[in-house]
């Protein structure tokens, strides 16, 4: 009986006719290796969101005109300004919410607004820490309570040459997109706009806009490397297909490290002596105001009362800080509803303002001896 069943299963698959699930062992989809990689390593990717305005000069062409033919200008230039927007990707290294990309993605990032959106729907505010131009990588950072999934760089692909690869990330702009291919090739050299790269890995899987700085990872959730780029033209013009680059994950290791050790020295990072600035900055760059952490020595040098606020070191000329008549020595208590004692603090407590946004401050000085309190309770809006 068990050879004429198999003798059944044979025919129907010789002949394509469809084979009853005894000939065959039914395949469940949730028991996939792929199936199982893209669960471990999703949770861990982003989309990456940024904003950039710049300024640029234009000129009416009837102004050209006049100034051929007649010698003089009857209008000056006009400056407009241009918000610029891009889309990218990018994954969590650590718990604590540092995040590895492409530095295309967040290029000029001192002057961007970033936000990242992890699988999960939710939406932070993030900072750009260090980049590598030469090899395309940039570390930001989201400011949030910690315990980010995350990918594990110390256990990365062997990457070998036909093994199974999938690009992970936000393939215009269409959230956790994925497309699967294999590793065509390594040590590959490539130019783009007159920027050569050299040593990335090839892939066939398909890499789109809005995949750049996401992960590429094999059937076990390893990094494979990060999507960077595709081809679409060979140098001489003719149309290619399958041609992807990613960053080799040991290149990406390599540079995370060095880039933890930057902002080890900025003082962005747990255990760094430094104190932390993210939240000078955010006061700066908003309202134009620098803060430091006031200590218990500064504290007793200055008179004022331990323990309570942060010190303003220095006010920006014509920002909403000097317009409201905040001047340097002062201490911020208060942001909103929410008691600040350090710079910490008071980033984590602007970390909801935008700019437009109406912010209150209770600024002042508490005297250490008693003396009357010089307190008040300004509203700014963020600039």
């Amino acid at each position: 009986m068990r050879l004429k069943n198999r003798a059944v299963c044979v025919v129907a698959a010789l002949f394509t006719v469809a084979a009853s699930p005894s000939c065959f062992g039914q395949a469940d989809p949730a028991s996939e290796p792929a199936v199982l990689a893209v669960a471990k390593v999703l949770p861990a990717v982003v989309n990456i969101n940024t904003e950039r305005v710049v300024r640029r000069t234009v000129r009416d062409p009837f102004d050209d005109f006049y100034s051929q033919f007649f010698g003089y200008n009857r209008f000056r230039p006009r400056e407009v300004r241009q918000t610029l927007q891009s889309l990218g990707s990018g994954f969590v290294i650590d718990p604590t919410g540092y995040i590895v990309t492409n530095q295309h993605v967040v290029e000029r990032a001192a002057d961007l607004k970033i936000h990242v959106t992890t699988n999960d729907g939710k939406t932070y505010r993030a900072r750009y820490i260090a980049g590598d131009d030469k090899n395309d990588l940039a570390f930001i950072k989201i400011d949030a309570q910690p315990d980010f999934p995350f990918i594990n760089l110390d256990n990365i692909s062997p990457n070998l040459l036909g093994q199974t690869v999938m690009v992970v990330g936000n393939a215009a702009g269409y959230g956790s997109s994925i497309s699967r291919g294999v590793l065509s090739a390594v040590k590959r050299d490539i130019t783009v706009d007159e920027t050569e790269y050299k040593g990335l890995v090839q892939t066939d899987a398909a890499i789109n806009p809005g995949n750049s700085g996401g992960p590429v990872i094999d059937l076990s959730g390893r990094l494979v490397g990060i999507a960077s780029a595709k081809m679409a033209f060979t140098p001489q013009g003719v149309p290619t297909q399958g041609l992807g680059f990613a960053i080799p994950a040991d290149v990406v290791r390599d540079s995370v490290n060095r880039f933890k050790q930057v902002a080890m020295k900025q003082g962005k990072v747990k255990g760094s002596p430094a104190p932390a600035e993210p939240g000078s900055a955010r006061a700066e760059k908003l309202f134009g105001m620098q803060l430091q952490n006031l200590s218990s020595e500064l504290s007793d040098a200055l008179g004022y009362l331990r323990g309570r606020g942060v010190l303003i070191t220095a006010v920006e000329p014509d920002t909403p800080a000097d317009s409201a008549g905040i001047k340097r020595g002062m201490v911020l208590y208060r942001v909103n509803k929410s008691t600040v004692s350090s710079v910490r603090e008071a980033d984590e407590a602007l970390g909801a303002a935008d700019s437009g946004a109406n912010v209150e401050f209770t600024i002042g000085i508490i005297r250490a001896r008693g003396e009357n309190h010089e307190l008040a309770t300004l509203t700014l809006k963020a600039r």
